[in-house]
């Protein structure tokens, strides 16, 4: 079975990859998948360090934005995957940035109305199957938060049932939740990681060869 090596990165610029000697001691990797929560200057410290596609959902703080003369213009070089199934690597990657939404008028949120529509509509493009989820919130189970703002959210779940991906990919829980790098759900058989700071994985490409994502 082919397999492709994959950079997952969420919620913490870490000073391991974000060093002017990178990717110097990281293993060769064929896709950067970024769950959320990161400044647009690291995304475009990714694309520009890799020679590969660096594929990225926003998370509840929408701070993947750059500023450039006075505006805020979306991260150069990477590819957004919000609503979307982008083709990378030989992958099918489907995305849905953003968190439950847990207090009024907060950016980067959504309702359950909002997530029902639009996680159903990323179902649909995604019929024709799909390798990887890569979202900013976790999905109800053992990585979702103990507090209402990390809560997980149930229509990611819904998403996995529909679409079976063999992996998920979130963001969002940190560190101190104390929470392990990875599960496998029961109901749907998805890997699931929390890619807070960085991680390798080694992934399976069991689909039909893809087209290289575009910006």
């Amino acid at each position: 079975m082919v397999m492709r090596r994959v950079l997952v990165v969420a919620d913490h610029a870490h000073p391991f990859v974000y060093r002017e000697g990178f990717p110097q001691g990281l293993p060769p990797v064929d896709l950067v998948l970024a769950a959320g929560d990161l400044p647009g200057s690291y995304l475009e410290f990714l694309a520009s360090k890799l020679p590969v596609p660096v594929v990225y959902v926003h998370g509840n703080h929408e701070n993947e934005y750059v500023t450039e003369d006075d505006r805020r213009i979306p991260p150069r070089g990477v590819v957004a995957a919000h609503g979307r199934v982008v083709e990378a690597a030989g992958l099918r990657v489907a995305g849905w940035g953003g968190v439950p939404r847990y207090r009024a008028g907060g950016k980067g949120q959504y309702s359950d109305r909002e997530a029902r529509w639009g996680l159903g509509r990323l179902a649909w493009k995604a019929r024709r199957g799909v390798d990887i989820l890569l979202t900013h919130a976790p999905p109800e189970g053992p990585h979702a938060g103990s507090d209402y703002a990390h809560r997980g959210c149930a229509e990611i779940n819904r998403f996995m049932l529909r679409r079976r991906p063999r992996l998920v990919v979130h963001g969002h829980i940190h560190e101190y939740e104390g929470k392990k790098l990875e599960y496998a759900d029961e109901s749907s058989g998805a890997r699931v990681i929390n890619a807070y700071g960085y991680h390798v994985l080694e992934v399976p490409v069991v689909a039909a060869p893809a087209k290289a994502a575009r910006p």
